[in-house]
Parts: C-alpha cells; sequence; structure tokens
C-alpha cells in the first residue's frame, strides 16, 4: 500500500411524486438476487457507479477531517491519528480514521456560494445557479451519459430528507433523483390496493383514455413523459429488484453495524442498490447547520456518519464492488474559522473538505491544506468543486469538455473544470 501525502499545484412524497420521480432509461436486470448478481460479475469489468454521501447544511471541517486541535480556531475538538501516517482527522471518527488509507482527503475546496441553496446547487451541479438554465446534478448526467441495461429501479435514487434534491435540469425531469424519504422502510405504493382483475381493467381504461389524449397531440403526449413513467412504474412495481430497498433480509450484526439511523440505513440501502445495478445514489445526513452549539450538534451528526460511512466502505471492498464504486462525502461549504458568540460556527465557503476514493482512484492522497490561525482566507493549493467533478467524471469514462445541447439549443460543457491528476492512476 501506497501511502502519499502530497499538496497539490497547478494553473413529501406522495403517488404522483413517485410517478414523477420513476421514469428510468434502460429496464430489465433479471436477477435471482443481489448475492448472485454480485458473484456473476466478480472477476469481470463492472459498470462504475457514485454513492454521494451528501452532509446537508455545511459540516464543519474543523470537527470532521481537518481538526486543529489546540488552536484558538480548533476549539475543543481533539484530533486522532489515521491509517495514513502524519495525518489526523476529528476524534468523533475513530472507525472513518482506520479506513482512510483507502480514501483520499482534499481539504481545500473553494466555492464563492455561502447561501444553502445556491451553495448545494453549485455543489451537486459544478455549475452556480443561472436564471437561462437548470443545470443538471452529477448523478444525473452520469445516468444520462451512462445508461444502465436491464434496470427495473431508477437508475439515480436519493436516500433521506435533503431539501433540495438532485435534479435532472435541462436534461429532463426523467433524470431528476427518485427520492425515497425514509430508506430502509421499503417502498409505499409499491402494490395494488385491488385484485389482479381490477387491476387490468384499470389499466385498460387507463390506456384507452391516454389513446385519446395522445389524438392530435402527438408532441405534447411525449413531453408529458405520461406513457413512459407508467410504464416503467408498472415494471418496478412486478420486479424482484424492489428488494433492494428492504433491509430486514439483512443479518442483524450488519444492520448494527451501520448503525439504527434514517442515514446508517440509506448506507446499507445505497450498498443494496449499487450491488443491484442502480449507477448513482446520494445518501443525506442532514443537521450540520450549526449557527448556534457548534461542537455538540456536529457531534451528534458525525456519531451517525461515522459507523455508517465505515460500514459502507467494509461492504464495498468485501463484496467486490469498492473498485467499481466511487464514493464521496460531501456537504455544500464548511464552517467558519472563528467561534461566534453563541458557540456556533457560520457559513465558510472558503476552505472546506471532501473525501473520496474507489472507483479505480488512486488511495491515501491528501490535498491541501487551511491556514491553522485562521486568518488567511483561502486555502493552501485551493481546488475548485468543478475540477473535483471533472475527476469524478473522467474516472467514470466521462469527458467531462463534452457538449450537451439544452433545450433552446444551447451547448454546455457537463463540466467546466480540469482533472485533478493526482488521483488518477495513471496507465
Amino acid at each position: 500500500m501506497n501511502f502519499l501525502h502530497q499538496q497539490l499545484q497547478y494553473p413529501g412524497f406522495r403517488r404522483r411524486d413517485w410517478l414523477k420521480w420513476h421514469t428510468v432509461a434502460g429496464l430489465s436486470f433479471l436477477l435471482p438476487s443481489l448475492s448472485a448478481r454480485a458473484a456473476e460479475q466478480r472477476g469481470s469489468e463492472r459498470a462504475r457507479s457514485l454513492i454521494c454521501l451528501w452532509m446537508n447544511g455545511g459540516p464543519s471541517q474543523l470537527e470532521m477531517w481537518d481538526p486543529h486541535p489546540g488552536t484558538e480556531i480548533g476549539g475543543p475538538t481533539t484530533a486522532i491519528k489515521t491509517s495514513i501516517p502524519e495525518i489526523e482527522i476529528g476524534s468523533g471518527l475513530p472507525l472513518m480514521a482506520e479506513r482512510i488509507h483507502r480514501l483520499n482527503l482534499i481539504r481545500s475546496l473553494v466555492s464563492k456560494e455561502g447561501d444553502h441553496e445556491r451553495g448545494t446547487y453549485f455543489v451537486k451541479t459544478g455549475y452556480r445557479p443561472d436564471p437561462t438554465v437548470v443545470h443538471p446534478s452529477l448523478g444525473s448526467v452520469i445516468t444520462y451519459q451512462k445508461p444502465t441495461e436491464g434496470l427495473d429501479l431508477p437508475p439515480f435514487v436519493s436516500l433521506g430528507d435533503g431539501q433540495w434534491p438532485a435534479r435532472g435540469g435541462y436534461l429532463g425531469a426523467q433524470y431528476d433523483a427518485f427520492r425515497v424519504f425514509d430508506p430502509g422502510r421499503g417502498i409505499h405504493n409499491m402494490q395494488s390496493r385491488v385484485g389482479e382483475k381490477r387491476q387490468e381493467q384499470r389499466l385498460e381504461g387507463l390506456d384507452l383514455l391516454t389513446k385519446t389524449f395522445r389524438q392530435g397531440r402527438g408532441i405534447q403526449a411525449e413531453k408529458s413523459l405520461h406513457k413512459q413513467t407508467i410504464d416503467n412504474a408498472l415494471k418496478m412495481m412486478s420486479s424482484d429488484q424492489l428488494k433492494a430497498f428492504e433491509i430486514e433480509a439483512e443479518p442483524e450484526s450488519t444492520r448494527d453495524r451501520y448503525g439504527d439511523t434514517q442515514f446508517g440505513r440509506g448506507c446499507l440501502v445505497a450498498r443494496r442498490l449499487i450491488e443491484t445495478g442502480v449507477r448513482a445514489v446520494e445518501v443525506t445526513l442532514s443537521g450540520f447547520d450549526t449557527h448556534a452549539n457548534n461542537f455538540e450538534g456536529q457531534a451528534e451528526r458525525i456519531k451517525d456518519l461515522d459507523p455508517a460511512f465505515a460500514a459502507l466502505m467494509d461492504d464495498l471492498i468485501e463484496r467486490d464492488l469498492f473498485e467499481s464504486t466511487i464514493v464521496l462525502c460531501i456537504g455544500e461549504f464548511g464552517r467558519t474559522p472563528r467561534i461566534n458568540p453563541l458557540d456556533g460556527r457560520d457559513h465558510w465557503p472558503n476552505g472546506f473538505s471532501c473525501v473520496l476514493g474507489g472507483g479505480g482512484l488512486v488511495e491515501s492522497t491528501v490535498i491541501g491544506e487551511t491556514d491553522p490561525t485562521g486568518k488567511a482566507t483561502e486555502p493552501v493549493n485551493p481546488v475548485k468543486v468543478q475540477d473535483l467533478y471533472a475527476t469524478i467524471l473522467t474516472q467514470l469514462q466521462i469527458d467531462p469538455a463534452h457538449e450537451m445541447m439544452t433545450p433552446i439549443g444551447r451547448p454546455l460543457a457537463i463540466c467546466d473544470g480540469a482533472p485533478l491528476e493526482l488521483l488518477l492512476k495513471s496507465s
């Protein structure tokens, strides 16, 4: 194992909501079970996927991945050694400290968006908000560029209760993330409430109405995605792949490792979805907006993050999924070095952290650093969010410079960034 410590230098969910979110690109993983699917693909090249652990509200880099203990800006937060020599992280992450060598740490992300909604938009899309266009999120781009054959489930799934969901933007609503607000509890409205014969009659009636509406309205009908949505919904309702959303069959010991929290269950479902063939999964952990009582608030959220993240890592590695799955842990910005009078930290887009690895990326690389005095407004070797996403897209074999066409005929690059070569293995 090579351990690198390098500094980079370069130039409310309702039935109609369910129908809306569930429009899928390709269909049919006709496989008997999750474990059987994984076994079939061992030794062969799997399509690469992405799991984004979204830290909603602005996680504090100083309490997590970039602590400065014993300093004025560090506050009471302490640090622990990790499996990367000379690198420490917050003491609330002991399980991840043992596993961090399989990942990479960026401590110098920068953004110009310090508002929650705008910051979320920017970090989820790689573009700042623009009134003339709605950009697709990273997961939407991945599922658009790399459609998955044989999948009865949505190719992009969002688990948890984030306020601003990932959207398909100009790619269309069919690339919006399929939202599950309480993961690990199954999916509601997946079974008909009437008998088979009555269901057939209802579908016949619906088909008649659909055909009547389409008469003289072909273009409008196509744009509504009505038929495609209904067809995909019915296929999903009858698919064995729905079991990916259920965790009851998992051993109790496995569920305990992830933690009986919404986030823990979400990470477990994320692993099951990736194993089934879903291309992109976002798992949200909310509660990081700690303008007051920062240290208590961050510690509570980190208690949910540490076991779930560690269990997810262990399972991906054990099931031979880690080399084909990029895992990214990130939020919309960080928290200020200054501790305010309410013992809190405010919004700080001028140097925050993320962790990523897997999917064939290098390991144990640490990029950038922030000022332990808190006086510098910019970190050493700042990394743009666009460059982070160009790296992920490149590793997923998607050209970040490729131009896609908006509905009004405007060409836009998938990502306005350059890959971080330090994180890409040389061929």
